[in-house]
């Protein structure tokens, strides 16, 4: 397998992390969901999960699945 292997030093990529570039999304950049932002789908699965974790510490009667051997 041929390549080309970029190597960076410590220093530059320290002054990367600060560029204004780096910071923010070009403006450009097509909104694809999934890929640049969130899927709508995604979003929605969220906040199922959130809610279904939330159901399941209100009930206290009941034993975590990982402890049930």
């Amino acid at each position: 397998l041929a390549g080309t292997r970029i190597i960076c030093d410590r220093k530059f990529l320290l002054e990367c992390k600060n560029s204004p570039a780096a910071r923010t999304p070009p403006c450009c950049l097509p909104q694809t969901p999934g890929v640049t932002s969130l899927a709508q789908s995604s979003l929605v699965k969220l906040e199922e999960l959130k809610e279904r974790n939330e159901s399941e510490e209100a009930m206290p009667g009941e034993q975590p699945r990982a402890a049930a051997l």
